[in-house]
């Protein structure tokens, strides 16, 4: 099996991207708006605050969760022992971000926020008529004025050799929110696991967009989009000299969204804030 990248602007590009959601968990997207020139500035701007001392001025709030995370903090994966070999910062709108990176991650935020309405659009008149009884609102809607919506700039720096035992970068995991947007890295290493549990490298060409269902819309379209698995490898040979960057956002609905008979966005959000340990 091989994850197809769909044309943006093909007359099919709704259907055949939610196609390849509802069977992998994951869509790509070529020919898209989001700039890849934006993109490359963005990893190149970043590269250098992480690589700098001025990160340790902007860590994080416990209660608000923005700002810089350094990898003495980093998350561990749902039943995993091990942290992720990864540092990254939050970016919200609201929140601490260093003045002179702040315009051009705001423009990349706002721009992508603007693609990822167009694509939940895709997601809700592609679904069947007895998935979409379980949206109680438009999905698009459910990410209006959320204050929610997070950007994370992940660095995943060079390997040094003493790594713990069985630590990688990202253990495999799901995302909590509904969508999660991500352009290609500069780096390969992102996995995709299949039904039959084996691992299918997510195509990483510059200037792809890759899209996947997080745990929230599995949720909210009572498990027809399944929240897949993934998981970023650590690198190999040479490789390992050499950082990755990757720039997820991570499409939350406002607090107050009724996903299912279970859960309001807010009280999934908190449970799995829990589970991770990071409040």
């Amino acid at each position: 099996m091989k994850l197809e990248a769909v044309d943006y602007q093909s007359p099919t590009a709704a259907k055949d991207f939610v196609e390849s959601l509802r069977q992998t968990g994951f869509g790509v997207l070529k020919n898209h708006p989001i700039s890849q020139e934006r993109v490359s500035d963005i990893y190149k701007h970043w590269e250098a605050f992480f690589n700098s001392n001025e990160k340790e001025d902007y860590l994080y709030n416990k209660g608000t969760q923005d700002g810089f995370f350094p990898k003495r903090v980093s998350e561990v994966a749902k039943g995993f022992k091990k942290k992720d070999i990864k540092e990254y910062y939050h970016y919200y709108p609201w929140g601490q971000c260093p003045d002179h990176l702040k315009a051009e991650i705001h423009a990349y935020y706002e721009s992508t926020l603007e693609l990822a309405s167009e694509l939940l659009n895709w997601i809700e008149q592609e679904s069947p008529d007895d998935v979409s009884k379980h949206y109680r609102e438009p999905l698009s809607n459910m990410i209006k004025n959320s204050e929610q919506t997070l950007l994370r700039i992940l660095h995943y720096p060079p390997l040094q050799g003493d790594e713990e035992p069985d630590a990688i970068r990202a253990a495999a995991h799901e995302d909590i929110n509904l969508i999660t947007i991500l352009p290609s890295a500069n780096e390969p290493g992102l996995q995709v696991k299949l039904k039959d549990g084996s691992w299918l490298d997510v195509p990483c060409d510059f200037g792809n967009l890759i899209v996947n269902i997080g745990d929230m819309l599995q949720e909210a379209s009572g498990h027809h989009f399944p929240s897949t698995t993934h998981r970023v490898v650590n690198p190999e040979g040479s490789d390992t000299s050499r950082a990755r960057i990757s720039l997820p956002l991570f499409l939350h609905p406002r607090p107050d969204v009724v996903l299912s008979d279970n859960y309001t966005a807010e009280s999934y959000l908190q449970e799995r804030l829990r589970e991770l340990g990071v409040v």
